[in-house]
């Protein structure tokens, strides 16, 4: 079987948390490529050498200064969103044509799938989630996500199956046009060892490790004010500044060390190693951070409603600590690590839903290739 994994490019946390699926398909015997733009490659390409790279069309997306524009830049940028979505979907649909793959695995791009494959659509945001005051349009949002999920065959859920899980609301939703499947954790740094000293050399420990990762202007933003609040702070800390194109540099300002990236077991025995990670609320760095048993403080992104959605819940649960970047400071961080000193994300269990999920695609394109010639996948060809 020919699989075509395809993460979105708003930030890395698609890419990453596409890991684990693709090491899973490569286990059970598939042939992977991949699907990237250039913000994306260098991350995959580090992971995984020896896969080919396929170049798509990026969403270039920049996020407003501000999150109270965050609406108005959606109307804004409605046009352009719909124009990649549709070139996308041609250039999916030449690509199954060209290189007959068997299979689409599109991790939030909205219009990457083809009528010729299997097309498989990752989300854990089934709900989309709207602040308060325009709480009266999340209907309209789950019905435009549901005539996106409508063109592929099925719907894979990076979170467990039992409500709360890791995403709460935002993931368990009752209905859908295809069939969903929740897939577990994803984070590409599972089944790692627990050894906080494996390839930590002279790094570490640390009182803070800072993640930065997001778009721009958002990501920069958050930089500087972790530099200028963590400076303050006596002790030793870490800021991994997420990257990977400038491949690995380290620096030192007074107390503060900085990697401009980290490969995964570093980045891993850094994290283990910290008292405290702070990073942006994204689902993808919830994963990671629950594998490595992170005490994590997150900073939603300003309009990213779903990363405030996430925190709220995940500190309601006692499972993290959150603050607003607006209030986000030297004195702040502090008080909210003095209140929240027992907080700890669950760590999730063996992953068996990844593996049940790829084997059943398995057993289904092997069937289709054997009961139908000339036929890779028959049942996607049906699909109006």
């Amino acid at each position: 079987m020919k699989v075509l994994v395809a993460p979105l490019d708003w930030g890395l946390g698609h890419a990453t948390r596409c890991v684990p699926v693709i090491r899973e398909f490569l286990n059970q015997g598939a042939e992977v490529e991949l699907a990237v733009v250039r913000s994306n490659a260098g991350l995959l390409r580090g992971i995984f050498p020896e896969l080919r790279q396929r170049l798509v069309p990026s969403y270039n997306i920049v996020y407003p200064k501000h999150g109270y524009n965050m609406g108005l830049w959606l109307v804004k940028n409605g046009a352009h969103l719909r124009t990649v979505m549709n070139y996308e979907h041609r250039i999916a649909e030449e690509m199954v044509k060209r290189f007959h793959y068997d299979v689409l695995v599109s991790d939030n791009r909205f219009g990457f799938y083809s009528r010729n494959a299997k097309s498989i659509y990752m989300t854990h945001q089934r709900r989309i989630a709207f602040p308060r005051v325009l709480s009266a349009f999340e209907p309209l949002g789950m019905l435009w996500h549901a005539s996106v999920m409508k063109h592929f065959d099925e719907v894979w859920v990076p979170d467990l199956p039992e409500f709360p899980g890791y995403a709460g609301s935002l993931s368990h939703v009752k209905n859908c046009p295809v069939p969903v499947k929740y897939v577990g954790a994803l984070s590409r740094f599972s089944g790692m060892g627990t050894d906080s000293s494996t390839c930590l050399g002279k790094l570490g420990p640390y009182c803070f490790v800072a993640v930065v990762s997001g778009v721009e202007p958002a990501r920069t933003r958050f930089e500087n004010l972790l530099r200028k609040t963590l400076v303050k702070i006596p002790g030793r800390h870490a800021i991994i500044l997420g990257k990977p194109s400038l491949g690995l540099k380290t620096s030192n300002e007074n107390n503060l060390d900085l990697f401009t990236h980290l490969p995964d077991e570093q980045f891993a025995s850094v994290v283990r190693s910290a008292q405290w990670v702070i990073s942006r609320g994204g689902y993808s760095t919830v994963m990671d951070m629950a594998v490595l048993g992170a005490r994590c403080v997150f900073v939603p992104t300003p309009g990213q409603y779903e990363q405030v959605i996430l925190g709220r819940d995940l500190a309601r649960e006692g499972f993290a600590a959150t603050i607003d970047e607006s209030r986000f400071s030297t004195e702040s961080l502090l008080a909210t690590i003095g209140e929240k000193a027992c907080v700890a994300l669950p760590k999730p269990g063996e992953n068996n839903l990844l593996k049940d999920a790829v084997k059943e695609l398995m057993s289904f394109s092997t069937e289709g290739r054997e009961s139908s010639a000339g036929s890779r996948l028959p049942s996607a060809t049906l699909r109006g």
